[in-house]
């Protein structure tokens, strides 16, 4: 057996844990373990005032192996040592002690693609593919008062923490109305400041629409405005929170976007050293539209207007041909896939052909849910049965899903060497599993195991950047039980409303629901 020998790095910066209970307005507003390891004789023990918090005896995943009966210590914001645990509490005695037995730790999730105040659309928004052919005769967010859309973007990120996400890229227009509230939470946030200059194209393109659509104009004042709104975004919030808090540039849609927008929206990017994102070939009528109005295909007219690349990650990519393919894999583009609502429309995109292509893959929820768990395992299962391999069923394996849940989220929002994995020297975002679940014992590989057969409700404890956000299954950063309240006494009399404003008829049942 080699000598047990640990990893340790030195980052000073101060941990703290904090649990708010607030107001609704106040919160609305605002390979074995000795691979790991170096010398013990380089240990040295820390100063009493260093404020460190190791997992003891637990498992840790980490990016290309499981080490069981380990300890992973966290000082300040920064993972600064994994190895045997005897070592590393000698090393830290200081420390406070997470007793990791019957527990594993693994790099937080990294959501993409996300439309918090969309968490409103749950039982609206599922089951009427896309766009929502429902036809209802009032629109639910039309219904919504006062600091409402804060909060349903507030229960939707209370979702993502009880969930395993540690980032997430909220894709939206407008927001700095809910900035605050986000930032409150405790979640690495990435702000995608999504913008669109047609003033005659209304998106997402659905079949009424194209039957009805004409060559689009673009409006340079509505450029404008939604340029300084990135910029205003930017200015308040990049780097806030300790550097929790990212702000992006985002197109909405090919079929709302002009040549200028794309290439101002790429400018700010490269000029901030930041990545940028969009919608793309999300429906056929997106894909009819392009054709009919600018003669080539959504992928082909980003392309001749340069705006694919290494820093852009496009949501959806479902209707994509093998030219198609062919144009984000040569640029390098990443795609971010939404597995479980791409499975809830019924269409899968061809994330193997994109991969083969070379398309780095990261994940996200889109709307109605922000489970970024169950989005792995979609993907998992709808990866498999796309693929036309000799023997089904052996690709992708959990750990390739886990790995762009984690490393590939990293990559898109440009944070590949702080997060993504567990290691000495990158930030400390992480999960914590209970593993002693009916689920997953016996379970001969963790990973397969937890995504296979696990459940949200198997998380335990959430830490961003040092701090956790939830503990023992309870939230931290949040007053939880008011928060549903409030959000439950909402959707029920939105509900009512749309209700009462027409009959809901559900496709293929006859009676009124």
């Amino acid at each position: 057996m080699p000598r047990s020998r640990i990893h340790r790095s030195s980052s000073p910066s101060r941990f703290s844990r904090s649990s708010v209970d607030i107001s609704r307005r106040q919160l609305l507003s605002g390979a074995g373990a000795a691979a790991l390891l170096l010398r013990p004789s380089g240990l040295q023990a820390q100063p009493a005032s260093s404020r460190t918090v190791v997992f003891s005896h637990t498992t840790v995943v980490t990016v290309d192996a499981v080490h069981d009966d380990v300890a992973l210590a966290v000082e300040g914001d920064t993972i600064v040592a994994i190895g045997p645990t005897d070592p590393v509490l000698k090393a830290y005695p200081n420390a406070e002690t997470y007793d990791g037995r019957g527990k594993a730790v693994l790099p937080g999730l990294i959501n993409c693609h996300a439309h918090l105040a969309a968490t409103l659309a749950r039982g609206f928004n599922e089951d009427f593919g896309f766009p929502n052919s429902a036809r209802l005769a009032i629109q639910p967010t039309s219904l919504l008062q006062g600091e409402e859309g804060t909060l349903m973007v507030t229960v939707g990120a209370l979702e993502a923490i009880r969930t395993g996400t540690t980032t997430i890229v909220e894709n939206s227009g407008g927001i700095a109305r809910h900035a605050a509230a986000l930032a409150q939470t405790g979640l690495r946030c990435v702000f995608a400041e999504s913008v669109r200059d047609s003033e005659n194209v209304a998106g997402p393109m659905s079949p009424e629409g194209l039957a009805k659509s004409e060559s689009p104009r673009f409006s340079p004042k509505l450029r404008d405005e939604g340029l300084q709104r990135i910029n205003d975004l930017f200015t308040t919030w990049h780097g806030g929170r300790q550097g929790r808090i990212s702000v992006f540039p985002a197109a909405g849609l090919a079929e709302t976007s002009s040549r200028e927008l794309l290439q101002a929206v790429r400018a700010f990017a490269e000029k901030h050293d930041l990545g940028y994102t969009i919608h793309l070939s999300q429906s056929r009528a997106e894909v009819e539209f392009m054709l009919r109005h600018h003669g080539v295909r959504p992928p082909a007219f980003l392309a001749r207007h340069d705006f694919l690349g290494p820093r852009l990650f496009a949501a959806h990519c479902r209707y994509v041909d093998e030219a198609d393919i062919a144009w984000l894999g040569r640029s390098g583009t990443i795609v971010s896939h939404q597995a479980a609502m791409a499975a809830n429309r019924g269409v899968i995109p061809p994330i193997p052909a994109l991969r083969d292509a070379g398309c780095p893959i990261a994940n996200g929820t889109d709307n109605n849910t922000n489970d970024l768990f169950e989005v792995m395992r979609v993907a998992l299962l709808t990866e498999r049965i796309r693929r036309d391999d000799a023997t089904p069923g052996l690709r992708p394996q959990p750990e390739d899903v886990l790995e762009d849940a984690t490393l590939g989220g990293a990559r898109a929002v440009r944070q590949g060497q702080l997060l993504g994995s567990l290691e000495v020297g990158k930030k400390a975002d992480l999960i914590v599993v209970d593993t002693q679940r009916a689920h997953l014992v016996p379970a001969g590989r963790i990973v397969s195991a937890w995504i296979h057969n696990g459940q949200p409700s198997d998380i335990e404890s959430v830490m961003v950047d040092g701090q956790f956000i939830m503990r023992n299954r309870k939230v931290l950063t949040m007053d939880e039980e008011r928060i549903i309240a409030e959000a439950d006494k909402v959707g029920r009399r939105i509900w009512r409303q749309v209700q009462a404003a027409g009959p809901i008829r559900v496709p293929g049942r006859s009676r009124r629901q």
